[in-house]
C-alpha cells in the first residue's frame, strides 16, 4: 500500500514539476516582468516517501523544487526532454534552462542554470537568493543531500549539473538507503556475524565495557536530545579496541551491530591511505560524507596505519602525513555514530587520538579458563572427541587466542572428514596447535 502511495505522489510531482516548466517558458516568451510563484497542489492521505523527506529536513516550496528538478531523471530518463521541447515555440536548444548531456545517460541532465531559470527566470536578485541553496551553510550541503558538479576552471559554478546522493534518490523513491557497495569512492564493507554474545569469551571487565557502548547505541539519541548534552558533548562516540589478534576485536563490532540492529563497516586502510598529496583527505572526506547520518558503526581495523602516533617534521613527507592525521581526528569527532578504531599495541595510537576515546577496551588473551571454554563452544556436534583428548590440559598448555582454535578445530575436523571417522583425535589437535604456532612464529613443546 506504502508502495502504492508513493508511485502515484512521484507521478503527480512529476506532473507538478511540468506544470513549473510550462509556466516558466510561456512567461519568458511572452515578455512579462514580474516574478511566478509556485505551489503544489494540496494533498490528502498518508504522506509518500517524497513528502517524508521533504518534511524531515523541512524544505520550503523552492528547495522541494530543486530536489524534484535533481530527482526526475532518476524516475523518467526523458522527461525534461520532452517537457521542454513540448513547450518551445521553435524547435531547437534553449541555453537559458541550461542542462547538459551524460556520458553514458543521453538524456537531459538539468544542471543549477535549470534550477535558476525554473526559479527565478531572468530576475537577477531573485537568481542570487537561489544560488543561497547551493551554498556550504545549507542543509543540503551539510548532510550531503544535493550538490552542484565540479566545472571545468573558468566556467560558472551554476553549469554543473545538479547531484542528488543516491541515497536520498532512494529515500524519495522506495523509502530507505540501499546499502553502499564496496569501491574506491567508498572504501569499506559491511561485516555481520552469525555468532551470538554467548560465543564471545571475554573476561568480566572486558563484556562490561562492550556492554556500556551497547547502552550508548540504544540511548545515546536521548542522552543527547531529550537531556540536552548536545551543548556540551561533541556528538558520536569514540572506542579503542587494543589486543593480540584473533581476541575478538572484530566480532564484537559485529556483535554490537546484530543486537542493536545497526549496519557495521570496516573500512580499508589500505584504499584510503593515499602516496599522492590530499588524496587521503579527499577518500576519508567521501567516506564519512556517504555515512553522515545513517546510524552505522564504523569499524578501522588495524588503525595504526592512519591513526599511528604523529613525526616530527623533517619533510614535506611528515608535514602531509602529520596534516592526515590531523584531518582524520576532525572527521571522526564531527561523525555522530559510533567509530571504533582497532590495534594490537594500544602505545602505536597517537596520543592525541587517546584524550578523545570515550571507552578504551584491552582484549588480551584468554586464561585457561576462557580458553577451556572456547575449546567447548568451537567443536560441531557433528564430531566426537577422542577419549584421550584432555581439554582441560590443552587449555592450559597452549596459548592461543580464540582465532587460533577456531582454526585448528577447522583442521581437525578437516582431517575427520577426510578420513569418514568424525572422531577427532589428539594428534589431530596437536598437528593443528603446531601449525597455528608456526604461522605465529612460537615453539611447538
Amino acid at each position: 500500500m506504502k508502495d502504492a502511495v508513493s508511485k502515484l505522489a512521484l507521478e503527480e510531482a512529476l506532473n507538478y514539476l511540468s506544470d513549473v516548466i510550462k509556466q516558466r517558458l510561456e512567461h519568458f516568451f511572452s515578455g512579462k516582468k514580474g516574478q511566478l510563484s509556485f505551489q503544489k497542489p494540496a494533498k490528502k492521505g498518508k504522506p509518500s516517501h517524497l513528502e517524508l523527506f521533504a518534511q524531515k529536513f523541512g524544505l520550503n516550496e523552492e528547495e522541494f523544487l530543486i530536489v524534484l528538478i535533481a530527482l526526475a531523471p532518476h524516475i523518467q530518463s526523458d522527461f525534461f526532454d520532452r517537457v521542454i521541447q513540448k513547450h518551445l515555440p521553435e524547435a531547437g536548444d534553449f541555453p537559458q534552462i541550461g542542462g547538459i548531456r551524460g556520458e553514458k545517460y543521453r538524456g537531459f541532465l538539468p544542471t543549477g542554470e535549470t534550477a535558476l531559470f525554473l526559479l527565478g527566470g531572468t530576475d537577477i536578485d531573485k537568481r542570487f537568493q537561489i544560488q543561497k541553496i547551493f551554498g556550504e551553510d545549507h542543509v543540503f550541503a551539510r548532510k550531503r543531500i544535493l550538490w552542484l558538479a565540479e566545472t571545468p576552471q573558468g566556467e560558472p559554478r551554476m553549469s554543473g549539473n545538479l547531484i542528488l546522493s543516491q541515497e536520498y534518490v532512494d529515500i524519495c523513491t522506495v523509502g530507505k538507503f540501499s546499502r553502499p557497495r564496496f569501491s574506491m569512492t567508498f572504501p569499506a564493507e559491511m561485516i555481520e556475524t552469525q555468532m551470538e554474545w554467548d560465543d564471545l569469551i571475554l573476561n568480566d571487565q572486558t563484556l562490561e565495557q562492550i556492554h556500556e557502548l551497547e547502552t550508548w547505541i540504544e540511548y545515546g539519541d536521548v542522552l543527547m536530545d531529550k537531556w540536552g548534552m548536545q551543548r556540551k558533548l561533541k556528538p558520536g562516540y569514540r572506542a579503542l579496541f587494543y589486543g593480540p589478534p584473533g581476541t575478538g576485536k572484530t566480532l564484537t563490532a559485529s556483535l554490537l551491530g546484530k543486537y542493536t540492529g545497526k549496519d557495521v563497516y570496516r573500512v580499508d586502510l589500505s584504499m584510503v591511505v593515499s602516496k599522492f598529496i590530499g588524496e587521503t583527505e579527499k577518500n576519508l572526506s567521501n567516506l564519512f560524507a556517504k555515512a553522515q547520518d545513517k546510524d552505522w558503526i564504523l569499524f578501522f581495523d588495524e588503525a595504526d596505519a592512519l591513526f599511528g602516533k604523529r613525526t616530527n617534521v623533517k619533510d614535506a613527507h611528515d608535514k602531509y602525513a602529520n596534516q592526515e592525521v590531523a584531518y582524520l581526528l576532525q572527521r571522526v569527532e564531527g561523525y555522530n555514530g559510533l567509530v571504533i578504531l582497532a590495534t594490537n599495541f594500544k602505545s602505536n595510537i597517537d596520543d592525541a587520538f587517546m584524550r578523545r576515546f570515550q571507552s578504551v577496551i584491552h582484549f588480551p588473551m584468554p586464561n585457561d579458563n576462557e580458553r577451556l571454554k572456547l575449546w567447548e563452544l568451537s567443536f560441531p556436534d557433528k564430531v566426537e572427541l577422542s577419549p584421550e583428548v584432555d581439554l582441560v590440559n590443552l587449555s592450559k598448555k597452549y596459548e592461543l587466542s580464540g582465532s587460533g582454535i577456531v582454526n585448528v578445530v577447522q583442521y581437525c575436523c578437516l582431517e575427520s572428514l577426510g578420513r569418514g571417522d568424525f572422531m577427532v583425535n589428539s594428534d589431530d589437535i596437536k598437528k593443528g596447535i603446531r601449525k597455528e604456532f608456526h604461522k605465529e612464529g612460537k615453539l611447538f613443546n
